[in-house]
């Protein structure tokens, strides 16, 4: 393939983008080379401004569960445009959405759209704090939850791409109430707890995403509920990232915990910003205009955004395709697996629902730390192959892939074409 003209725009990009890009794991830091741009896509396939055509496994890294421009949502959209993009005030479908989000998930009486993940984190975090009374967080080492100061610690995928302990700019009275645990580690957290009588909440990835994948072992997130609870505090369960991705509502469910409070986003929005968060009444009437905790957006519940959220979830539910997702990633793990043994690769897969992600490495990856150990090297070389045959993967060891709907049996058997030539490549490295 010739990337001609995205090695021009990345150029051109330098000179008014940072890094000539706008979020930074698109800049492909950690895989080398200039970062690819993307002119349209349909289904299961995008196209780049060098007209390659390739099979999209980052689906905007999550959103796009239903493929690129589905008929639905699109026909929804344009219906949401002639009325108006925004007003600055309440509207129907605003309702309709907070019903079906409510209805999929058990743990949440009301909910409160938002613009973004990040947001819906960080208030979040300051409902718990208001709730509670309390001042301290515990995040897990390797959980990312948006690049909010209080949280832009041990955070995973972005940062450890660029090989960033932390941020700049992030001042120490910002994250003088975060703690950090060890993920699938109850007693690291029990160890704050001991040393903490004010202590909010604990925040928690279900799926670990932004460390790969990374699943809970054994009774971790149920004891860890019990536990959290116990000493009266409150339990924020992050599904930005997973939520409707493994069932028809939360990870959580399947899993067999019930957030305090849910943080949501990505496929909530079929494509476009959004993020929600929302908890049992008791915990959400402390919210502005109903209670003293204040978080407002101008943006918030954009009827474009509501419109594609609407589609897209009434087509998952129609569709129901999770089991069909569980089998994917099981055929895919098992072709991830049979090709690495071909070529005497190490690897290991972990995969939950429609996310997968095969890690350069021996041993079992259970937490951030364990992540970190994957040779990134052969990572690159096993990216760029994939590239150069035509399958578009995220361009970082630390993130899952992500399936969609509309993923076809002749893509798979593409895929696996690739991915024999991306092990061969990584054997001969």
């Amino acid at each position: 393939m010739k990337f001609k003209n995205s090695e021009k725009l990345y150029q051109q990009g330098l000179e008014h983008l940072v890094g000539a890009v706008n979020s930074p794991v698109r800049a492909f830091a950690s895989v080398g080379g200039n970062p690819l741009f993307i002119k349209k896509g349909k289904g299961s396939k995008i196209i780049d401004v060098d007209n390659n055509k390739y099979i999209d496994y980052v689906l905007s890294y999550g959103p796009m569960i239903l493929g690129h421009r589905n008929k639905n949502v699109e026909k929804a959209i344009q219906k949401a445009l002639r009325n108006g993009y925004t007003f600055g005030a309440s509207t129907k479908n605003e309702i309709k959405l907070a019903k079906i989000v409510c209805a999929a998930f058990p743990t949440i009486d009301k909910v409160r759209f938002v613009n973004s993940g990040t947001e819906a984190v960080l208030s979040a975090l300051r409902l718990a704090r208001a709730f509670t009374g309390k001042d301290k967080i515990i995040k897990f080492s390797g959980c990312y939850h948006g690049h909010s100061d209080a949280l832009l610690v041990a955070a995973g995928s972005g940062l450890a791409t660029l090989s960033l302990p932390g941020s700049k700019g992030v001042p120490e009275g910002a994250v003088k109430n975060t703690l950090i645990a060890n993920y699938n580690d109850l007693e690291s957290v029990k160890k704050h707890f001991e040393k903490h009588d004010d202590i909010a909440a604990v925040i928690i990835e279900p799926i670990a995403g932004n460390m790969g994948v990374v699943l809970p072992q054994g009774n971790f997130l149920k004891e860890l509920k019990a536990y959290v609870n116990s000493k009266n505090a409150l339990l924020i369960v992050d599904e930005v990232m997973t939520g409707f991705r493994s069932k028809f509502g939360g990870a959580q469910e399947l899993l067999g915990i019930t957030a305090d409070i849910t943080c949501l986003g990505k496929v909530i929005g079929g494509g476009f910003p959004v993020g929600a968060y929302g908890a049992r009444n008791e915990i959400m009437e402390m919210v502005a205009p109903l209670g003293d905790m204040y978080q407002a957006g101008t943006l918030s519940g954009n009827p474009i955004a509501m419109a594609a959220g609407i589609a897209t979830l009434t087509a998952l539910k129609k569709q129901d395709p999770y089991e069909q997702f569980n089998e994917t990633a099981n055929v895919l793990e098992r072709i991830l697996l049979a090709k690495a043994k071909k070529y005497n690769v190490a690897i290991e897969v972990n995969h939950f629902g429609s996310m997968i992600n095969p890690f350069f490495t021996d041993k079992a990856i259970t937490n951030f730390q364990e992540a970190q150990q994957s040779d990134t090297k052969k990572f690159a070389i096993f990216f760029w192959e994939m590239i150069n045959n035509g399958i578009f993967l995220p361009p970082s060891q630390f993130e899952a892939w992500f399936l969609s709907t509309v993923l076809s049996e002749k893509d798979i058997d593409k895929t696996e074409k690739a991915i024999d030539k991306a092990m061969k490549a990584v054997a001969n490295m």
